[in-house]
Parts: structure tokens; sequence; C-alpha cells
């Protein structure tokens, strides 16, 4: 049976209240459609960092923060109404940029590994490329000289093999 920490329970319990609130309760007009993501106590359950995102621009991402934390003194109390607790943590709201951070690095990402032919590239395969025996295709090997029919690669045909390839660019 997995162990669980008091903590990770009050704060799954909190995000979820939280959630609420913010959803039904809090009138500010700054706050709009703020999505609390995550809430995290200290081990004391003296403060709580409560993460939440929003969609717009990065004023628009203060002003919801803003009218968060004007609308903290109310959220706590009506914690203090709903949670059968003996200390309702100080709410520090602030911006989740997990989200964001995630399509940076998907960005960078896709700008470093190309795919495609016009990048010069191979792509990797995906599920559908595979054919229905599991071979795709002909392989190719530039390390032996045993082709797939098991000679040695001495056969009478126009196909120019790598190392040939290889060779005749390099004497040029």
């Amino acid at each position: 049976m997995p162990k669980f920490k008091r903590t990770d329970r009050i704060n799954e319990q909190l995000k979820q209240e939280i959630a609420v609130l913010v959803r039904d309760q809090v009138r500010d007009p700054r706050v709009g459609l703020a999505t609390v993501t995550a809430v995290e106590c200290s081990p004391e359950l003296d403060h709580a960092k409560v993460y939440v995102t929003t969609l717009g621009s990065d004023d628009d991402r203060a002003a919801v923060i803003e009218g968060l934390r004007s609308a903290s003194p109310f959220i706590r109390s009506q914690l203090g109404r709903r949670l059968h607790m003996r200390r309702i943590p100080e709410l520090h709201f602030e911006y989740d940029r997990v989200l964001q951070e995630a399509l940076r690095i998907e960005r960078l990402l896709r700008e470093a590994l190309p795919n495609g032919p016009e990048a010069g590239s191979t792509p990797i395969p995906g599920p559908d490329d595979v054919a229905a025996d599991g071979v795709d295709g002909e392989i190719e090997s530039d390390s032996s000289d045993i082709d797939a029919s098991g000679g040695d690669g001495s056969d009478d045909s126009d196909a120019e093999s790598p190392r040939d390839r290889s060779a005749r660019e390099d004497e040029a």
C-alpha cells in the first residue's frame, strides 16, 4: 500500500477547494478565468504557494495574480469554514510557468532536431512506417562487405555501394 504524506493530501484538498472558490465565489473582475494547477504547503502548514494559469498577455496575468492576492483573505476565511483544520495556511499566489517552459523546450527541440527531407536528415520512422513483417524496406550496411543476398558484394549490378560512393568522392 502506498504511503502518502499528510501535506500531499492537504495540498490536493486545498487545490480543489481554492479552485471552486475562485470559480464560484470570488467576484473580482481581474480574476477572470484563472485555473488553479497546484498547491504546495510548507511542512508546518504556515504558508501555501498556489500556482495559477490563465490566458492572455503578461499584463493580464499580472492583473489576475494581483486580483487573487487581494482576494486571499476572503479565500482563507472560506477555507476555514469548509475545511476542518486547526490552521489555514497563508496563501501566496504565483503564476505557473510549467506550460510555458514545456512549450519553450519543445520549440528548442524542434529547432535543434529538424526532421524531414528538406533538412537533410532522415525522419525517425513511426509505427505507421513499419511494414507488416517488421521490416521497413531494404537495409544498407556501411560496416560490412556482405550484402542481403549472402554474397560478398561483388555482383555485377549497376548499383553503387556506399563505400564505392565515398571512395569516389574522396578521389575527387
